[in-house]
């Protein structure tokens, strides 16, 4: 199903939804823009960022663009993926040993705005979350019930390159809404059956194929906008060719290890896990043992991410740093199949140095 309604009337959607749903979206918080459950009056209207290398800044921008800003300050990994989240419980006593996993109790949440990087991000998740040995069991409990309302850009940060990583600027990935604003509406699209039932509730006006029209050329004048690309045809090949490469040392000396962008990546997912125990009993004896398995997010730049009985294998921050940067745009495409970079650009705007992935890549040599 297809819709175009007045701009204003998206309010309601959101009246449709937050009875049933948590909406996670985009809001203005300290001069950034975050993503925090919102209600419409919480979207950062008229807004747009201004990004560079280490650089962001929020401006009030044209008042009738309700979409103008980019990607925000972080991702919606966090709500998929906590940075601290109890997900076992345990108890042992004379009856033997037992385990509970733990789930997602709240509300269904509803990802509002989600742009088409962060839709890919959420593919990688998916992969890792769910299709390996072992389904998550938290992750699982969030993903069966999320509902995805989408948006198509229609002006890239400065720093995104998600277009030679053919992750957008157009969302293509499936969805229950995708919004593409035009000069005077908004453009609704349903990709579900729970879709076709939001498209309802909305005051609406037929599509014909001029609004497609202004859609295709939307998108074209967007990706015209990109500042910055990277050769992604040459890769992974390109990064295994210069794994020995002088550059990771030099840009080594620049990195602060501050690990800033991994918890803006939306793809990142290392972690680590410890056990919170009680013990409990009369006297001296110990009759049962309970506790939980608290997993808390971790970074490949820590320097005990690869510490070992025995040693730490990446002792080095250019070993560090390489290992994150292959891991990006080498080893996930092997791994996955799908890069473990989207061109979001949230590492480049958030590395207190400025550190520009794009650029460290035209660095390296392609040649034999």
């Amino acid at each position: 199903m297809r819709a175009k309604i007045k701009k204003e009337d998206l309010v309601y959607l959101f009246l449709e939804l937050k009875g049933t749903h948590k909406i996670i979206g985009p809001k203005v918080s300290n001069n950034v823009i975050v993503l925090s459950e919102i209600d419409f009056e919480d979207l950062p209207l008229g807004y747009r960022d201004l990004q560079s290398q280490g650089s962001y800044k929020l401006i009030k921008s044209d008042e009738s663009t309700m979409f103008g800003y980019s990607v925000s300050a972080d991702s919606f990994k966090r709500f998929l993926n906590p940075p601290n989240v109890e997900i076992l419980s345990f108890k042992t006593s004379k009856r033997g040993l037992s385990f509970k996993p733990l789930t997602y109790q709240g509300k269904p949440l509803a990802f509002f705005g989600i742009r088409s990087c962060d839709r890919e991000a959420l593919r990688l998740y998916d992969k890792v979350f769910l299709e390996g040995l072992e389904r998550d069991f938290y992750y699982n409990s969030i993903r069966q019930n999320l509902i995805l309302i989408a948006l198509n850009c229609i002006n890239p940060g400065d720093n995104c390159f998600c277009a030679s990583i053919s992750t957008g600027p157009e969302v293509k990935g499936s969805f229950d809404l995708l919004i593409t604003e035009l000069d005077d509406c908004l453009l609704i699209e349903s990709g579900s059956s729970f879709g076709d039932r939001l498209i309802k509730v909305l005051p609406q006006e037929s599509v014909n194929e001029t609004h497609m029209t202004k859609k295709k050329l939307v998108l074209e004048k967007c990706m015209g906008m990109f500042k910055k690309k990277i050769s992604f045809n040459k890769l992974p090949d390109l990064i295994y060719k210069n794994i020995e490469n002088p550059r990771w040392q030099e840009i080594a000396k620049r990195d602060l290890e501050c690990g800033n962008c991994t918890q803006v990546c939306p793809t990142c997912f290392c972690s680590t896990t410890y056990d919170s125990v009680m013990l409990n009993g009369i006297s001296k004896k110990i009759t049962e043992i309970s506790g939980r398995k608290i997993r808390v997010w971790d970074s490949c730049f820590s320097r005990n991410f690869a510490r070992v009985h025995g040693g730490n294998f990446r002792l080095s921050r250019k070993a560090r740093y390489r290992h994150w940067f292959a891991h990006k745009l080498a080893y996930s495409l092997e791994q996955f199949s799908l890069p473990g970079c989207v061109g979001c650009g949230r590492c480049i705007t958030w590395c207190p140095m400025g550190i520009d992935l794009t650029q460290e890549l035209e660095g390296f040599s392609d040649g034999e």
